[in-house]
């Protein structure tokens, strides 16, 4: 099945894959505070806003994963004192729905300092943010609504993996985030071969 790009947000682990038919040539690496999608030097050149974008940021003690340009905008909200419920909602409502010929979904999810999780989804019909207490996934297609899914990674580095390895078509390439235990976050990427 290809849902496209999702993240999973669960109390202790986030992860974003990027799932892409159309731009396959594309990489995540890491940029100062943030990881970042961007094209390998084999991509085609491209004028496509949604292609390269931050899709990891932590703000206010919290970590933000997302397919686009809204988690800088819910990470500086986050930095402000938003709580995470609003950040997410004022940042997708604001930014809506990718306008391409898909009206593909904004999707985000956030890990609090003070160990609870939040995820969100912005589509042409809806917007959906709420806190979860078990591994939830939302994806850009097919599973556009969150839903609870089993994943049982214990470190950034399996949840990079366990996100790449999932049974979804045109794996690209994923991140994974846990609490690191001083109070920041350990990431890890997981590139496709």
């Amino acid at each position: 099945m290809y849902v496209g790009r999702f993240v999973v947000v669960g109390p202790d682990v986030a992860a974003y894959r990027v799932s892409s038919r159309s731009f396959p040539n594309r990489q995540a690496v890491a940029r100062d505070d943030a990881l970042t999608v961007v094209p390998t030097a084999e991509a085609d050149e491209t004028d496509n806003p949604y292609v390269s974008y931050n899709c990891f940021r932590t703000g206010g003690g919290h970590a933000v994963v997302g397919n686009g340009s809204h988690v800088d905008p819910i990470a500086e909200k986050l930095d402000s004192g938003y709580p995470p419920r609003d950040a997410l909602a004022e940042s997708l409502l604001a930014l809506d729905y990718e306008k391409d010929d898909y009206d593909t979904p904004r999707i985000a999810g956030v890990l609090t300092g003070d160990g609870s999780a939040f995820v969100g989804t912005v589509r042409k019909d809806a917007l959906l943010v709420e806190e979860v207490e078990e591994p939830t996934v939302v994806a850009t297609y097919e599973k556009d609504s969150p839903e609870p899914i089993g994943f049982d990674a214990g470190t950034a580095e399996a949840a990079a993996e366990e996100a790449y390895g999932a049974a979804f078509e045109h794996a690209v390439c994923a991140v994974g985030v846990v609490r690191d235990g001083d109070g920041g976050y350990e990431t890890a990427v997981r590139n496709g071969d």
